[in-house]
């Protein structure tokens, strides 16, 4: 893990601490919630004639709920290296990816449990480093979305398990466990 990503999650993790009231902005008729999360799971990245072990994903998220059921957020996630047979050769390979997503949460009456679906854009990037001193390197930017399952923990604090899928020509998809804290 790079010091950029580092410095993310240790910045989003003191976010979540500093946090610890509830502040929602009001827009005429319209109120509003920020969030901020992190997450961690892992890539499931597909190469042609490639055996890849399945990168560990760390990420931070923000958002902004518009109402109950609607908002935006924004996404970095990016992984560990992991190992990587290609060409004859061995390696390690690692994934970033960014993105921005319109959301839909609908809440199941009666309990703290939530669906969630995003759909935007997102640039995904997969580099591979060879034993060989060769690379290859992908990136490209695409339609991406998610789908998941989220719960309350309390009127601020929710977790989520989400499954999502980057549509471009590097062929990503992501499995995340994540937390965020509305402010």
């Amino acid at each position: 893990m790079n010091v950029l990503q580092k410095s993310l999650i240790v910045l989003a993790t003191a976010s979540l601490v500093s946090v610890s009231a509830q502040a929602a902005m009001t827009y005429g008729s319209y109120t509003t919630q920020p969030y901020v999360g992190v997450k961690v799971g892992q890539f499931n990245l597909d190469r042609d004639g490639a055996d890849i072990d399945d990168p560990t994903a760390y990420g931070v998220y923000a958002g902004l709920y518009f109402d109950n059921n609607f908002g935006m957020e924004v996404e970095y996630v990016g992984s560990d290296d992991a190992d990587i047979s290609a060409f004859g050769t061995k390696g390690d390979i690692d994934a970033k990816t960014y993105g921005v997503y319109g959301t839909y949460r609908y809440a199941f009456a009666n309990t703290a449990l939530y669906a969630k679906g995003k759909l935007g854009l997102a640039k995904t990037e997969v580099e591979s480093n060879f034993t060989d001193g060769g690379s290859l390197s992908t990136s490209d930017k695409g339609i991406a979305g998610g789908i998941g399952l989220g719960y309350a923990v309390n009127p601020n604090f929710n977790v989520e398990a989400e499954y999502g899928i980057m549509d471009s020509d590097v062929d990503a998809k992501l499995l995340t466990l994540g937390a965020h804290l509305k402010f």
